[in-house]
């Protein structure tokens, strides 16, 4: 765990008890409890009771029952046929709990002398003694009057940056005043630089040097079209201030035999020359079989690094920012974005809102921001189950208007499409939204993203052939779990009448608090017979989301295109005690 430069830590795990620094058991609680009450700390409800249980077992010196199964069970209410292999659930909560907790120590928890964390790797607690040292103040800023003018207008947008980042800075010295002069500058945030260098010629000869040049043109034309990250071919030179320095260099080697080659690639971290990512591709030398090959290697480098859940934004979770790009803050507001989505947790959706539509006022020429933004403009048409038409129409309207801005500024962009694609099938445009969806997965057809998305969006509109094998495809090339996919499969199966694969795939979903998840679960459950699973879910969504049940034929017949697939469910969720008006 690493803190900035003025806290001394002197860590233990799974005790309170310091060497020559003991800490009270009841210490130690008290600490929690501070935590738990602030409203500096960021979390859900399941995320307080997560911290509570693991720092309560660690003090009761149950730290060796602490595991992803106990949780699982014990916090989250999972079956006993929990499997933390195929469910990601406690993976998710812990990357949300260890945020919240680092906002915390870096806000209202600055001054406590007790530290509680959960390294990566293990659900453990770690208790720290924090020994306070003095830390230097900044000189006061001296600001232009237009970056003054300026400052004034964007404070609120000030206030968004990560404390984190604000503390690091002085940590290591970095002047304010001069990153927020720096960050006010008009343009786009800035993105993971992906520097392609060129790949070692290990024979020398014309033919290795030809081989190894066409799969650095491919795979940079691939990379290119995703516009998450920019790709550069040459370094920055020497002394160029203007340019910010890659911070990944795709870098390999190609060598050949007499009729096949072998290309040995990796993505390396160029802040401590880790090696992120590695690769070998072999192929043949006949020339139309090497285009092919060429075409293919380049197409997996791209979906295994620069796709929304790929190597690079992985490695972006812990990003340093001791040594911030153009403006951190915007950046991370995509980043937030994803993991918003990787569990659908409605209680983010609000500050994921916030962070993108400040970050879209500060830079208005950010087409994946605004993208982005339609798509929380979507989530919250489609999960806000009032039958108010204006507030429908209202929420709809910015989604279309903010997916229109983003196609605006970059009709390659493919969260922009994306946004564009959903925002016209929620308008029934339902055939405008799959010729977008088909145009535009020829245009990048390696972002699995989109490639899900499009599939759902083919599958609900009535296509279940063809759009649920683009769902499965998806699930399977994507490196990052979303919440989407296994409520999506759990309805192919259930629309092609297997109700037992339904359920399989419903219960693998990391996103039960997702009303759609309990509405799909009542329609399987019901049409299945299984009476006990039926009316839990039943009972789920008449406490918790009444305006839904309420509204259950509207809110259908804007998710399923074909009457048939409505008049389908609701025979099922009538099946399942649901009163649904005919």
């Amino acid at each position: 765990m690493q803190w900035a430069s003025e806290d001394k830590l002197i860590e233990s795990t799974g005790t309170c008890s310091i060497g020559e620094h003991p800490l009270g058991v009841e210490d130690c609680r008290a600490q929690l409890s501070l935590i738990l009450n602030s409203a500096d700390f960021d979390a859900t409800g399941r995320e307080h009771r997560f911290l509570g249980y693991v720092v309560e077992e660690a003090l009761s010196g149950r730290g060796d029952r602490i595991k992803a199964y106990s949780i699982a069970v014990e916090v989250f209410g999972r079956g006993e046929s929990f499997d933390p292999q195929t469910d990601p659930i406690v993976r998710i909560e812990a990357g949300h709990l260890r945020r919240a907790l680092e906002r915390y120590y870096l806000t209202s928890g600055q001054a406590d002398p007790i530290l509680i964390a959960i390294p990566k790797g293990g659900y453990i607690p770690v208790f720290s003694r924090r020994e306070q040292m003095a830390v230097a103040q900044p000189p006061a800023p001296i600001v232009s009057p237009k970056v003054a003018e300026r400052a004034a207008q964007g404070m609120a947008w000030r206030l968004l940056v990560p404390t984190a980042l604000v503390a690091i800075l002085l940590a290591v010295g970095i002047s304010a005043s001069a990153w927020w002069r720096n960050s006010t500058r008009p343009g786009a945030p800035e993105k993971p630089r992906v520097l392609v260098e060129a790949f070692d010629d290990a024979g020398g000869t014309l033919a290795t040097g030809a081989v190894a040049s066409g799969l650095k043109g491919e795979i940079v034309e691939q990379l290119s079209k995703f516009r998450e990250i920019l790709v550069m071919e040459s370094a920055p030179k020497a002394g160029d201030t203007t340019i910010f320095p890659p911070r990944f260099v795709l870098a390999g080697g190609v060598t050949l035999s007499a009729d096949a080659f072998m290309l040995r690639v990796r993505l390396i971290n160029q802040a401590d020359n880790s090696i992120l990512w590695a690769k070998s591709y072999n192929g043949p030398l006949k020339v139309a079989a090497f285009t092919a090959a060429q075409t293919e290697i380049a197409n997996s480098v791209s979906k295994s690094l620069a796709q929304t859940h790929g190597v690079i934004a992985r490695a972006d979770e812990n990003l340093d920012v001791s040594k911030p790009p153009d403006d951190w803050a915007a950046y991370v507001c995509t980043l937030s974005f994803y993991g918003y989505r990787l569990d659908i947790d409605p209680e983010r959706r609000s500050s994921a809102r916030t962070c993108l539509e400040q970050a879209v006022a500060r830079f208005p020429s950010y087409a994946t921001a605004w993208g982005l933004l339609s798509l929380v403009y979507i989530d919250d048409y489609r999960f806000e189950f009032s039958a108010d038409p204006a507030s429908s129409a209202t929420k709809l309207e910015r989604a279309l208007a903010a997916a229109g801005r983003a196609m605006e500024l970059d009709p390659s962009d493919m969260r922009a499409r994306q946004a564009k694609m959903l925002a016209l099938y929620f308008d029934q445009q339902v055939e405008a939204a799959l010729t977008l969806g088909k145009e535009s997965l020829e245009i990048n057809p390696n972002d699995t993203e989109f490639l899900g998305e499009y599939g759902e969006r083919l599958a609900v509109s009535g296509n279940w052939k063809d759009g649920c094998p683009m769902i499965t495809e998806s699930r399977q090339q994507n490196p990052g779990a979303s919440a989407y996919y296994e409520t999506d499969l759990a309805l192919c199966s259930y629309f092609g009448g297997d109700y037992l694969q339904a359920a399989m795939w419903l219960e693998r979903t990391p996103a039960p608090r997702n009303p759609i998840y309990h509405l799909t679960g009542a329609a399987i459950f019901g049409e299945a017979g299984n009476a006990a699973k039926a009316d839990r879910e039943r009972a789920w969504l008449e406490q918790n989301q009444p305006e839904l049940v309420k509204n259950l034929r509207q809110q259908l017949s804007k998710r399923l295109g074909r009457p048939q697939d409505a008049e389908f469910m609701i025979g099922s969720l009538k099946k399942a005690g649901l009163k649904i008006a005919d």
